[in-house]
């Protein structure tokens, strides 16, 4: 039994380790099919997502399927904080903290514009709750975005529960392959 979000984030650290890089991949391809078909994303013209690690469900074929159609907001690590930046396409990346790949577009403030947040994690749970890599980030943002929010994640990161604080932002859907 996992008692700790430490100990849960070692035990889901060791099960990436092994999975097939094939079945990521699929997993990744059928879950951001699944979101195309909600409702909630058709009609969402702002989209906040995140461009992924390699270990993260995989986001960067869908967010250049869809940054011509909708604009779509990405997370850039500044200091302790997820600033939000306009994505114009992959010419525009460039490495920043922590190895990611971070838009140099536009700064994005007006979170209340936001219609749809795709959210990555650790972890997810039933009841929407979300375990991150502990560092704070997600929770810092997340109490600004007012949209619907959708977590992602490999099947084996859904879980029956996650510790959580009362201060943790839950997930309106997780979405899991």
């Amino acid at each position: 039994m996992v008692n700790s979000k430490k100990q849960l984030r070692a035990f889901i650290s060791q099960e990436k380790k092994t999975q097939k890089k094939s079945d990521l991949k699929q997993w990744s391809e059928t879950i951001f099919l699944s979101i195309e078909q909600l409702e909630l994303f058709q009609q969402a013209q702002i989209v906040l997502l995140y461009h992924s690690l390699c270990d993260e469900v995989d986001t960067h074929m869908f967010i250049n399927k869809w940054y011509q159609q909708k604009t779509i907001v990405l997370p850039v690590v500044v200091n302790d904080i997820l600033e939000l930046r306009h994505y114009n396409g992959p010419h525009e990346l460039k490495k920043g903290a922590y190895g990611i790949e971070e838009p140099t577009g536009a700064l994005f403030t007006e979170f209340n514009k936001i219609n749809l947040a795709i959210i990555p994690g650790v972890a997810f749970d039933k009841e929407g709750n979300r375990l991150g890599r502990g560092k704070g980030y997600y929770d810092r943002l997340l109490r600004l975005i007012k949209a619907p929010k959708i977590g992602v994640c490999f099947p084996f990161q859904f879980i029956s529960q996650i510790p959580h604080e009362p201060f943790d932002i839950p997930m309106d859907r997780v979405v899991y392959q």
